[in-house]
Order: structure tokens, then C-alpha cells, then sequence
């Protein structure tokens, strides 16, 4: 009798203990930490108080309650009653308001919580739906209870057998109630009562994916990455049918080929099979210049984060500001490359920065070389570059991994491919492989990635403050990585005495071939035989390496700020 009783009281210890770890596990705050539960009101400023509750009761179902004193605007709910969840899978997203109760906030402001599983759920019950406002939770005497968000059944275990079940009978008005509501006209005025950009913002982002359309195909500004974009803007702000959201298409092309990095790194194969590295072997010295040109990004990092101090309603962290300024590298798979590896809450207004800005060089550009160099300057001509040998072809993708390899394990990812694709090109033993890599390969991952870059120009994502501001420093970035090129151009010409044209330092920026091209077009309306487009393409694809290593650089470094 006595064993009988301790194993009773030893196996409701285990239970209690058990259940405990299940609940203390599933306290989730907004930046993925672990918290414990807290009843004592946080003090002024804290950041890590939680957000999030998890409870779990006598019926074994968990409670997710909202306890962060200020609002919430529901932005995205990709669950529903009796669904199985799997860890790591997004059940919603909330967007955090700011503390407008005085002019010296007691709570800061949050960034919006995308709330994972962190086990295996059922969902019993689903208590927020799209658009939804809900109250802060605040704590004291007056204390009200926190709203509850969704009610979950843990499954260690669990199967997908049914059991048959008999329908009932057809109800009409019900019917056309639910059709009503499944409407995307219903979606945009129910869902906008409480935070605009919900219903009124993606008409507005459905404008801005026809307009990119536009560009792409009348104007004729970056059609291959400009479309697939557009519509893929237009596609994710389609109301009701989560195309972006985790089970929807746009949002698993998007896991699959954008958040593990792997759409960016084809298309840099792809581009590595496009591209002839001779003039850069024949003239060493022009990576000079490719890297002067890299100077925009810096700068651009650190205008980001002056904007953030001095301008309201921009809020740009260092890794923020890093993938701002990576645009200046000119270099589209690059800067969707870093800005999906450090912030991706702002792929979207980076990836249309960096293809627009890549499709205006002939626009942007020419003033900066004009504004720099005088019309003698201009007109220098230089001397014809040097035949450059297969084996020198050969053994140059192999040189740059290797001291990649060596010197800046980071990069290793975009310059590993780049000159892999290279190195299938100048061999010249595995020509069906170049083929595919410069043809249905990278026409391939282009739509892809397209498309998956156009998921993330949801309205309540682009239509905001910082994205003028990532606009606004893109182009910083881009003028002053050009102006970067130029001015060592100068220094070179001074240096030979006269034998370096300036205007090819502007090719530094890796918008390969088109920043080539428009020097070549720059010194011809001066002389129009002088001839500067092999010259110019020296530091052109030296600047695609370069973007490359600063970005690794960036990722290196960053790297200690979580």
C-alpha cells in the first residue's frame, strides 16, 4: 500500500513537472527568446519583457495570451480550428504599436512578432482573425486579463486517420453569408477598420506591382527581374488568399530558394557563366577601381543609421543599415543575398531599390562622370589591352576561391559560385553545363526569385517611412559608389600621367554590362572613336567581386550582433 501511494505522488511529481517545462518552454517573446513568467510590471524600457503567454490547463489545451502593454493590429492569422501544426511553422503575425500615452514612452517600440510553434499543435480554437485590434495587457491592481489569442492542444504524438461523418443539411442563408465573407471586397473594408494598410494599403501595393509591370515592359527598366516582381506584388496583396503566407506559394518559394540564400547564389553561377574575366586578368590595377566603387555601401550603412536618430518613424538597426547599403554595389542578387540573410522584414523595398537604381544607370550615372572629369579628360584614349591566354582564363576563378577560401570565408558562398560558373565557361569541356547555367538555369531562378521578392511588398511591409528611406540612401549609395570610381580614375590618370581615362572608374559599380556600357557612351559623345567598353569592363566585373566581399565582410562582422 505504501509503495502504491509514493508511486501515485511520484507520478503526479512527474506530471506537474512536466507540464511546467511545457509551459515555461513555450513562453515566447517577439525576438525569439525563451522567457519565464514574469506577474511584476517591467521597468521603463525594458526590451525583453515577454509578449506572449503560454499556458497550459487541467484539459492539457495551451492558451496563447497577448501580455504587452501597448496595442496590437493583427496582421496575419495562417492558422484554423483543428489544423496540426509542426515546429518552427508561423501561426501569426502581430504588428506592436508604439506608446502614445506621453511624450516620454514607458514602453519602446517593437518590431512586429511573428509567433512559431515551438512543438507539435493541434488548434482547437482560433480567437482573432485578420485586421483584429487588440488591447494592451496592463499590469496592477487594475490589472484586466490578457487577450487570448489562440487555443492549442500539445501532440507529442499524433496521426491523420479519420473517422466518416455524416453532412448536414444545406443551409442557404448561412451559405451565402460565408461566400460574402470570403470575398476579397469584404477582406478589404472589414480587415482596414483598424489599421489602413490592411484594406486601403494593398490596393495601393497592387498599384505599385502594375506600375513596376509597366516599367518592365513599355519602358523596358530591368524586365527580367521588374516583372515577375510586379506580379508577384500584386499576387501577395491579393485579399483572403495568403499566397505569401506559409502554405501559399509565393511564401514557399520564397523558404525555399530565399531564406536558405540558394535563388541569389544560382543566379551569381549563372552570371559567372556570362561573364569574360579577360579584361580585368589583362589590367590587374582597374580591381582598384571596382573596390573604390564599393565605397557607396559604407557610406550608405551609415547614412541609414544617422536617419535613424534625426528622422521620426525611421528606426534602422546596424544590420538594417548594412543591407541598405549594399544597393551601392549595383549588384542585385548580392543585395537580396544580405538583406534576406540580416533583414528580411525589408527584402522587399531593398530588392525594387536595387533593379531600379541597376535599370536608371544611364540616367544616374553620366552627370556624376560629367560633373567629375573635364572634356580632355574625357577624350584620353587608352591602349589596347593585352591578349590574355586560355590558361590564364582557367586559373583565375581557381586564384579568386582560393584566396577567398583563405582570406574571407563569408564570401565564399557568392564567389564560389560566381566562379564556378566562370570556370565551366573558360574550360571549355563542359559546354552543355555553361549553356544551361547562362540559359534555363538562371531564367529559371529569375522568376523565382522574382516572384519571391514581389511576396515581400505586402503593404503593411513597404508602405511605412523606412521604406523612403531605404530609397532615399539607395541612391546615395549608388551616386556616391560611382563618384568612388571616378575619383580614383583621377588619382590613376595623375599617377600614369595621363594614360588612364577616369570615366572607366565608374564602371566599378557591378551593374555588369550596362555601367560599361554607358562610359563607353559617356567618351564617345566627346570622341566618337574612342573606345573605352573593354577598358571599362575591367573594373565592371571586378566590381562584381567586390560587392561580393564586402557583403561577406558585413556578414562577418555583424556576425557579433546577433
Amino acid at each position: 500500500m505504501k509503495k502504491t501511494m509514493h508511486s501515485s505522488f511520484a507520478m503526479r511529481m512527474l506530471g506537474g513537472l512536466f507540464a511546467a517545462l511545457l509551459a515555461t518552454a513555450c513562453l515566447v517573446r517577439a525576438d525569439g527568446r525563451i522567457s519565464v513568467t514574469d506577474d511584476e510590471p517591467p521597468a521603463p524600457g525594458d526590451m525583453q519583457r515577454r509578449v506572449f503567454d503560454l499556458t497550459q490547463g487541467a484539459d492539457d489545451v495551451a492558451v496563447l495570451s497577448y501580455v504587452w502593454p501597448t496595442p496590437a493590429i493583427v496582421y496575419q492569422v495562417s492558422v484554423e480550428p483543428g489544423q496540426v501544426v509542426l515546429p518552427g511553422r508561423s501561426l501569426f503575425i502581430l504588428s506592436i504599436k508604439p506608446d502614445h500615452s506621453d511624450n516620454d514612452p514607458q514602453f519602446p517600440t517593437r518590431s512586429k512578432a511573428d509567433f512559431k510553434a515551438g512543438m507539435t499543435y493541434k488548434v482547437e480554437e482560433v480567437l482573432v482573425s485578420r485586421g483584429d485590434k487588440i488591447a494592451g495587457h496592463a499590469a496592477g491592481p487594475e490589472a484586466t486579463p490578457p487577450a487570448v489569442l489562440l487555443r492549442l492542444r500539445p501532440m507529442p504524438n499524433y496521426h491523420d486517420s479519420t473517422t466518416p461523418s455524416e453532412s448536414g443539411s444545406l443551409q442557404l442563408g448561412p451559405l451565402i453569408r460565408n461566400l460574402w465573407h470570403s470575398t476579397g471586397l469584404y477582406a478589404l473594408v472589414n480587415e482596414s477598420r483598424n489599421d489602413w494598410t490592411l484594406g486601403l494599403g494593398q490596393l495601393i501595393m497592387m498599384a505599385v506591382g502594375l506600375v513596376l509591370i509597366y516599367l518592365a515592359i513599355v519602358r523596358g527598366f530591368e524586365p527580367l527581374l521588374l516583372l515577375p516582381i510586379g506580379f508577384g506584388a500584386v499576387m501577395t496583396n491579393i485579399p483572403v488568399a495568403m499566397l505569401s503566407g506559409p502554405d501559399g506559394i509565393l511564401g514557399m518559394i520564397y523558404t525555399v530558394g530565399v531564406e536558405t540564400g540558394v535563388f541569389p547564389l544560382f543566379i551569381f553561377m549563372g552570371v559567372g557563366a556570362m561573364t569574360d574575366f579577360g579584361p580585368l586578368i589583362a589590367n590587374p590595377w582597374t580591381a582598384l577601381l571596382g573596390g573604390a566603387a564599393q565605397l557607396g555601401i559604407f557610406f550608405a550603412l551609415f547614412g541609414a543609421l544617422v536617419l535613424s536618430v534625426y528622422v521620426p518613424g525611421i528606426h534602422f538597426n546596424l544590420k538594417d543599415a548594412a543591407s541598405i547599403g549594399i544597393i551601392g554595389g549595383a549588384d542585385g542578387p548580392t543585395a537580396i543575398f544580405l538583406a534576406s540573410k540580416l533583414a528580411p522584414n525589408l527584402l522587399g523595398a531593398i530588392a525594387v531599390a536595387a533593379y531600379s537604381y541597376m535599370a536608371l544607370v544611364p540616367i544616374i550615372q553620366p552627370p556624376i562622370m560629367k560633373l567629375l572629369t573635364t572634356k580632355e579628360q574625357r577624350k584620353i584614349r587608352m591602349s589596347q589591352l593585352r591578349p590574355v591566354s586560355k590558361i590564364e582564363k582557367i586559373c583565375f576563378p581557381l586564384i579568386i576561391t582560393l584566396l577567398c577560401a583563405f582570406l574571407l570565408p563569408d564570401a565564399a558562398p557568392l564567389i564560389g559560385m560566381l566562379m564556378l560558373g566562370n570556370l565551366m565557361r573558360e574550360s571549355g569541356v563542359v559546354n552543355r553545363l555553361s549553356d544551361t547555367a547562362q540559359n534555363a538555369l538562371i531564367n529559371i531562378v529569375t522568376i523565382c526569385l522574382g516572384l519571391a521578392v514581389g511576396s515581400k511588398l505586402s503593404a503593411d511591409k513597404f508602405l511605412n517611412a523606412q521604406t523612403l528611406g531605404i530609397l532615399v540612401m539607395g541612391l546615395v549609395a549608388f551616386c556616391v559608389g560611382t563618384a568612388g570610381g571616378v575619383l580614383l580614375g583621377q588619382v590613376m590618370r595623375i599617377l600614369t600621367g595621363n594614360k588612364v581615362n577616369p570615366l572607366i572608374g565608374g564602371a566599378g559599380v557591378s551593374a555588369v554590362p550596362m555601367a560599361a556600357r554607358v562610359v563607353n557612351k559617356v567618351g564617345m559623345e566627346d570622341d566618337p572613336h574612342n573606345f573605352l567598353l573593354m577598358h571599362a569592363m575591367g573594373p565592371n566585373v571586378a566590381g562584381v567581386i567586390g560587392s561580393a566581399v564586402a557583403a561577406g565582410v558585413l556578414l562577418n562582422a555583424l556576425r557579433l550582433f546577433g
